[in-house]
């Protein structure tokens, strides 16, 4: 394989966002189906597809997840033509979360199959926490042979959120927030979520850095005595999580009395694991902290929709 690898595909929407920021879109000729920022990326051939049918709500998606699992299928597929004639000689992946991308057992095996598939490099990522998250950046920036790119990025994504965080711990006031990550059941962001919401300035409860999304009941959330919470499932835009309006006022009912509960966008935002993490933490700040970072609570206006009780 040459050094600066030329023909790169990306089944990690994360991963293509980084690609494209590290200058280098030009070099992808695959992508997941899931890989759809930056804008474009859309011209990029499609080499992964979901088993699972749309059944539209959060519980339609659990019990269609735990059925393929249980009937010990993969939740998606790799189009090994589509790969074959890609002609990769890098394929970026992740071994993190079986439900969230193709597995990294089968990206192998789907290499394998290939005829240069001694040629073809397989990076794959495995980040639980914001730290992994920009090492990534670089372990990327490595692969495509750019390494001072990728240490220039990182230091300017981190400058940016340190910004924030310098700015929330001048707020004085540290309230306590749960971020849900998926609807029913709930599940509470885990991962790097408790680092974010400490970074802008709020106390997470219920979950732990470096560790997978707990599910809990209501009443479970509710006794954590949130004073803030921030709604954004794993891949629903706000449109179609507003879909299920009557889960997330059942929710926002649940809750201690003047808590806050806002809406989110949870597919461009929070659970990818890439450069939007900055965009992430500045929508968490204007949540918490709606006073203190007003400019962030205008700029996000459209990505912040308040959930009331009735």
């Amino acid at each position: 394989m040459s050094d600066a690898p030329r023909r790169v595909v990306s089944l990690l929407p994360s991963a293509s966002e980084t690609i494209a920021l590290l200058g280098a879109a030009d070099r992808l000729v695959g992508r997941s189906h899931e890989c759809d920022f930056p804008a474009e990326l859309a011209s990029v051939p499609v080499i992964t597809a979901s088993r699972l049918d749309d059944p539209g709500t959060s519980i339609g998606v659990d019990r269609g997840v735990r059925a393929l699992v249980r009937d010990a299928l993969a939740i998606y597929t790799v189009d090994v033509e589509r790969l074959q004639a890609s002609a990769p000689d890098l394929v970026v992946t992740q071994d993190l979360c079986a439900v969230c991308a193709v597995s990294l057992d089968d990206v192998r095996s789907a290499v394998q199959r290939l005829s240069t598939a001694g040629e073809v490099e397989i990076l794959s990522l495995t980040p639980t926490r914001l730290g992994h998250v920009f090492d990534d950046i670089e372990r990327i920036a490595a692969a495509l042979a750019i390494p001072a790119t990728g240490a220039r990025i990182r230091a300017e994504l981190t400058a940016r959120m340190n910004a924030v965080e310098k700015r929330a711990q001048e707020a004085g006031q540290r309230p306590r927030v749960a971020t849900v990550e998926w609807l029913d059941p709930i599940m509470l962001g885990g991962t790097w979520m408790p680092e974010l919401i400490a970074m802008a300035g709020g106390r997470p409860v219920g979950a732990t850095a470096g560790e997978h999304a707990p599910t809990l009941t209501l009443d479970e959330l509710r006794l954590l005595e949130p004073e803030v919470v921030v709604i954004k499932p794993c891949g629903f835009s706000i449109a179609r999580s507003l879909g299920e309006k009557s889960t997330l006022k059942r929710i926002a009912a649940a809750m201690p009395a003047g808590c806050r509960v806002v809406l989110t966008d949870g597919n461009a935002y929070f659970n990818r694991p890439g450069p939007r993490l900055v965009e992430s933490l500045e929508i968490l700040a204007a949540c918490i902290h709606p006073d203190h970072f007003p400019e962030l609570a205008r700029r996000h206006a459209g990505e912040l929709v308040p959930i009331d009780r009735s």
